[in-house]
C-alpha cells in the first residue's frame, strides 16, 4: 500500500512526540509518527522515578507520567501515532518502506524527522567473552523486566537472581543499583573502567579502573572475571550482571540513507537547525549522540519542528556550513555544522573528568572565545556553550574547533 503524508516522524520518544505535537498544532497537515514498540513514550516509560519535570500543579513527574503526557500532547494536537510499526528502509529520498501489523506499506512525505533515539551497547558489542549464560542484562532490559512484572517480587527475583554486579560508573549505573536493591537483589559491586565514578552508590563497593574480562558459567551466570588497574584478575561471584551506559545512537535508518555518522557521537551530522545532508530529512534527540535527559531531547524535537515548518513554507535549505570538531580531552560536540543562520549553542562532552577546564573555540587558528569552567566536566554530563560561543563564526571559513585545556594550578 502506498500513501502520502505531509510529515513522517520516525520514533515516538520524547523528541519525536514533541516534534509531532508542534507540527500538528501549527497546521503542518497530516503528521504521522511511527513507533516500532507496542507503546509510545520511549525510554521514560520504564523509569519509575522522578526527574522528568512537574505537572501543572508542580508535582514531580516520573518517567511513565512524562511519557503519557507527551503522547497526549501529540494526539490532542492532531498527530497520528502508530505503534508496532517499523520503518525498514528507504525507497526514495523522502519515501520509507514500513512494516505494520496490517502488512507492508510505502509512505512518501514532504519531510521526514528521524527521532529513533539511542540504546546501550549489549554485552556482545562490548566484546566481553563468555558462554552467553542467562542473567546478562542492559539497564533497559532491567527496567523493562521490573516494569512488566509490576511489583511481583518473587517473579522479579526469579528473573534477576539473588546477587548482581553492575558494570558502569555513570548515573545510569546508580539507577540500576537502586532498581536491583528495591527488587531484593544484593549488589556485590559496581565495576567501572573510569578512574572515578558518579556519587550515590551508598554502601555498594565501587571498583574503579576495573574492567569485566569474562562472563563465567553455563546456563545461569555464576560470576564475572575482572581485571583491576594493577593488571591482576579476580572473580566476583554473581548470578546477574547489568551492563549500563555506553550509549550509541539508533542510527541504522540514518546510515541506510547514506547519512555518515559524526566523529565521536556516531549520530548523523546536522546543522543548528537539525537539518541533515539529505534535503527534507531532519534528525533530533538522542539519535544525535546518546544520551541526554528527556527534556533536552524534547526541546530538540520542538526546535526541529520549527525547521520543518520552514521547509514546508519554502524557506529552508539543505544543511550546509563549516564542520565543528573537537580537540584535546573532548569526546564529541553537537551540532556538527555551523552555517549562516543565527548563532546556536553547542553541547560538548569530555572523555574523562576535567577539573575547571579552559574551554576554547577557534576557527582558522583564531580564538573566538575562551572561558574557564568554574566546576568540573564529567563524561556522563554535557557542557552547554551558549550561542555567544559561535557568534563570530565565519560561514565561509575553515572548521570550528572546540577544545579543552586542563586546569594547572
Amino acid at each position: 500500500m502506498n500513501r502520502v503524508v505531509d510529515v513522517l516522524v520516525v520514533g515516538a520518544g520524547p523528541a519525536g512526540l514533541a516534534a509531532a505535537a508542534r507540527l500538528a498544532a501549527a497546521g503542518a497537515g497530516r503528521v504521522e509518527v511511527l513507533e516500532r514498540e507496542r507503546a509510545a513514550g520511549g525510554v521514560p516509560r520504564y523509569c519509575g522515578h522522578p526527574g522528568f519535570g512537574a505537572d501543572r500543579r508542580g508535582r514531580p513527574l516520573d518517567g511513565p507520567a512524562y511519557a503519557r503526557r507527551a503522547l497526549r500532547a501529540a494526539l490532542r494536537s492532531g498527530a497520528v501515532v502508530r505503534t508496532g510499526v517499523s520503518a525498514t528502509g528507504w525507497a526514495g529520498p523522502l519515501t520509507l518502506d514500513v512494516t505494520a501489523p496490517t502488512g507492508l506499506e510505502r509512505i512518501r512525505a514532504h519531510a521526514v524527522v528521524l527521532a529513533t533515539g539511542a540504546r546501550e551497547r549489549p554485552r556482545s558489542a562490548r566484546l566481553v567473552p563468555g558462554t552467553r549464560p542467562t542473567g546478562v542484562l542492559t539497564t533497559g532490559e532491567l527496567l523493562r523486566t521490573t516494569r512488566m512484572l509490576d511489583g511481583d517480587r518473587a517473579a522479579v527475583r526469579e528473573q534477576l537472581g539473588r546477587r548482581a554486579v553492575v558494570v558502569g560508573g555513570e548515573p545510569v549505573a546508580r539507577r540500576a543499583v537502586g532498581v536491583l536493591r528495591a527488587a531484593g537483589v544484593e549488589v556485590a559491586a559496581v565495576v567501572t573502567e573510569l578512574p572515578r565514578a558518579a556519587q550515590g552508590f551508598g554502601a555498594v563497593p565501587v571498583l574503579t579502573g576495573t574492567s569485566v574480562v569474562e562472563l563465567l558459567g553455563r546456563g545461569r551466570l555464576s560470576g564475572v572475571a575482572v581485571r583491576g588497574r594493577d593488571g591482576r584478575t579476580s572473580v566476583l561471584r554473581c548470578d546477574t550482571v547489568v551492563f549500563t551506559g555506553d550509549w550509541i545512537p539508533d542510527h541504522e535508518l540514518a546510515r541506510a540513507r547514506g547519512l555518515a555518522p559524526a566523529p565521536g557521537t556516531r549520530g548523523p551530522v546536522t546543522d543548528g537547525a537539525y537539518r541533515t545532508a539529505e534535503p527534507g530529512v531532519f534528525a533530533a534527540g538522542n539519535l544525535l549522540r546518546g544520551v541526554e535527559p528527556a527534556q533536552v531531547a524534547a526541546a530538540e524535537g520542538r526546535a526541529a519542528a520549527g525547521s520543518v515548518l520552514g521547509l514546508l513554507a519554502g524557506r529552508a535549505c539543505p544543511a550546509a556550513g563549516v564542520p565543528v570538531l573537537t580537540a584535546g580531552p573532548l569526546r564529541w560536540v553537537t551540532p556538527g555544522l555551523l552555517g549562516p543562520a543565527p548563532a546556536v549553542p553547542l553541547l560538548v562532552r569530555p572523555d574523562r573528568r576535567l577539573v575547571r577546564p579552559l574551554l576554547t573555540v577557534t576557527q582558522d587558528g583564531s580564538p573566538l572565545r575562551r572561558e574557564r569552567l568554574r566546576g568540573e566536566a564529567v563524561p556522563w554530563r554535557s557542557v552547554r556553550l551558549g550561542p555567544e560561543w559561535t557568534s563570530g563564526v565565519d560561514p565561509a571559513g575553515g572548521p570550528v574547533v572546540v577544545g579543552a585545556e586542563e586546569y594547572a594550578a
